[in-house]
């Protein structure tokens, strides 16, 4: 039995990739700097496995002493001893059992850790754009199912050839001492095990490939349609029975692989125990007939069929070693391609010291265009085609725009959609780094500054804030951490949110809901505000922060902020009148370019664009 599901394991892994390819040397000097930590424990869990393939050669061996010496002479004191002998040495296989799964697990398990941590270390802090391409569930998958394959090649793979090759040569060895003749015999069965296990590996490796498809389908429609947005619609679109019916497909499709799979399986498996039985009886036919002969002890017969169905287990398993180790790296080299993904926005090697931040912020003729996917992208983990390369590289967004914000002013950024004003936004905390020119925060270009220390002295409000699936308190308190409850109360309270976050259930501690779902739109902004304000930066951009409110709660919030950013260099980018005409500045954006720039009765008294977007602008407030 043992064998049998050894045999399944290995038919059932899916080694299309390995197929034709070859091991990389490079990846495995790679593979073993990750394992180097290890080396100790390595080297105990492969002593182990030596230890319980040699320990499993001892019962044969005193069986045959107790068949041709032990019982014929009457020794019965010998008998109890080699009894104990053969109990010992299982009490001594199952330590050694046991110290290589003890091995097996911190080896693995440490590799685990080390592998997802490393990854979720760089992806969280690649820039924006390799998010806006990868698929969410793909990067889940590598956080997952790829870190614990990778684990796998290592004591998985590694273990079982090791033990494989151990077996193989200690069994082979015992054997031909005992018998040569035989042993050749049991060889020689061997394609009986090989041919069926090719024939149906292929074809449960087509199952299994499959079931992975219609399995990830299945995962991908429930991860879309059970999330708020997926599931209001669905609702909103009356598709329910649709969905189903497509689900239904899906689930049917998995049915019916398991179905064949386990009947193959079982098939497989019934059809190697006859042959396993085919090796025995021939070993038992020949040996026996060397028995009669008086060439081999009846103690070494039985010792031989016992011995036999040893080989044919590493000899089928050896056979396709090669793509059993090429198909456990496939799992290192999908982890290893996440992380080798190049990072343009890091921290510099002599980061300045911003110290004391007052607040000054200057963009110097920037010019921008957002990077090709090519630039941090990794192309496995994007959805449908890979985006194709401008023959000219990507499009402009910004041209030459220089812009002065003296510490503590308010500038309003306006223009039409697309005109550059979000862009900006996104360069001052370095979301992105300029193509040509400068963005500065109190002199100091902010590609010479360490990202926390930026980032640290400026607040953004999005236009459509992000809450975690945590408590209001929680989401407050990743602004600071050590934030005290009246500290929490005060930023609630500037933000004109305290009365809705006390009247919900369980106050601070109430769960906001995937995406913040439990809160209207205008809650969310205000809260948003709050964990801002909370955070207390030099430097706030306020992205849309008001687009969400009614005309009561963005008079309420105006006054607020009119209060909060009091002190603070304040960039906004809003299409409410309220919010321009109250800055001290106002620049106009078209096209990537800086058209006008003035307070609010200078631009309107002199035409042009800021004209004609405030007329927009009151008509659409009227």
């Amino acid at each position: 039995a043992h064998v049998t599901m050894t045999l399944m394991r290995m038919l059932h892994q899916d080694s299309s990739k390995a197929e034709g390819a070859t091991l990389d040397r490079g990846l495995v000097r790679r593979v073993a700097t990750w394992t180097a930590p290890y080396k100790a424990q390595l080297v105990g869990f492969l002593i182990a496995i030596v230890a319980g393939s040699l320990l499993a050669l001892v019962p044969p061996l005193v069986f045959r002493t107790i068949i041709d010496e032990t019982l014929p002479n009457g020794d019965s004191t010998g008998l109890a001893w080699l009894s104990l002998l053969v109990v010992g040495a299982a009490v001594v296989a199952m330590v050694a059992s046991l110290l290589e799964r003890f091995w097996s697990a911190r080896i693995g398990e440490g590799l685990i850790y080390d592998l997802r941590v490393a990854l979720f270390d760089h992806v969280q802090r690649m820039p924006v754009q390799f998010f806006t391409r990868s698929q969410t569930g793909a990067l889940v998958s590598r956080l997952n199912n790829d870190v614990i394959g990778a684990q796998r090649a290592v004591t998985g793979t590694l273990g079982t050839v090791a033990s494989n090759v151990v077996t193989l040569i200690t069994t082979v060895i015992t054997m031909i001492a005992l018998d040569w003749r035989v042993t050749i015999v049991s060889v020689l069965l061997l394609p009986l095990f090989l041919i069926p296990a090719k024939r149906v590996g292929r074809r449960l490796q087509r199952y299994t490939r499959r079931g992975m498809e219609l399995n990830a389908e299945m995962n991908a429609q429930m991860t879309e349609r059970f999330g708020v947005a997926g599931a209001l619609l669905v609702k909103l679109f009356g598709r329910h029975d649709e969905e189903t019916d497509t689900f239904s497909d899906r689930a049917s499709g998995v049915r019916d692989v398991g179905v064949r799979s386990a009947v193959l399986t079982r098939v497989f498996m019934a059809s190697m125990t006859l042959v396993g039985a085919i090796g025995v009886a021939a070993v038992y036919f020949i040996g026996g007939r060397q028995a009669i002969s008086g060439a081999i002890t009846a103690g070494s017969l039985v010792a031989l069929a016992t011995l036999v169905t040893r080989i044919y287990e590493p000899l089928v398993s050896l056979t396709n070693a090669r793509v059993d180790v090429m198909s456990a790296f496939v799992s290192f080299e999908r982890v290893f391609e996440v992380l080798d993904a190049p990072n343009p926005i890091t921290d510099p090697e002599n980061p300045v010291d911003l110290g004391a931040v007052k607040g000054n912020v200057r963009l110097q003729d920037v010019t921008f265009a957002y990077p090709s996917g090519g630039d941090s992208a990794v192309a496995s983990l994007e959805t449908g085609p890979v985006e194709k390369e401008l023959p000219g590289g990507p499009p402009m967004v910004l041209h030459r725009v220089s812009i002065d914000i003296p510490a503590g002013a308010t500038v309003a950024l306006v223009g039409p959609s697309g005109a550059g004003k979000s862009t900006i936004a996104n360069l001052i905390p370095r979301l992105y780094d300029v193509t040509d020119g400068s963005v500065s925060i109190d002199g100091h270009d902010v590609r010479r500054v360490a990202l926390a220390d930026l980032r640290h002295n400026i607040g953004v409000v999005a236009q459509d804030p992000h809450l975690f699936h945590e408590t209001v308190r929680e989401n407050l308190r990743y602004a600071r951490p050590g934030a005290t409850e009246e500290e929490l109360i005060e930023a609630c309270r500037a933000a004109r949110i305290l009365d809705v976050v006390q009247g919900l259930p369980d106050g601070f501690d109430t769960m906001v809901g995937e995406r913040g779902y439990r809160l209207s739109g205008g809650e969310k902004q205000r809260l948003a505000i709050a964990r801002m304000l909370l955070k207390d930066p030099a430097v706030v951009v306020l992205d849309e922060a008001t687009s969400s409110l009614d005309a009561e709660n963005e008079a309420a919030i105006q006054q607020a902020l009119s209060t909060a950013l009091e002190g603070r260099t304040a960039v906004v980018i809003a299409h409410r009148l309220s919010t321009i005409t109250g800055a001290d500045r106002i620049v106009v954006l078209d096209d990537g370019r800086v058209v006008q720039t003035g307070t609010h009765q200078k631009l309107l008294a002199s035409g042009g664009l800021y004209a004609e977007l405030y007329r927009t602008l009151v008509a659409d407030e009227a």
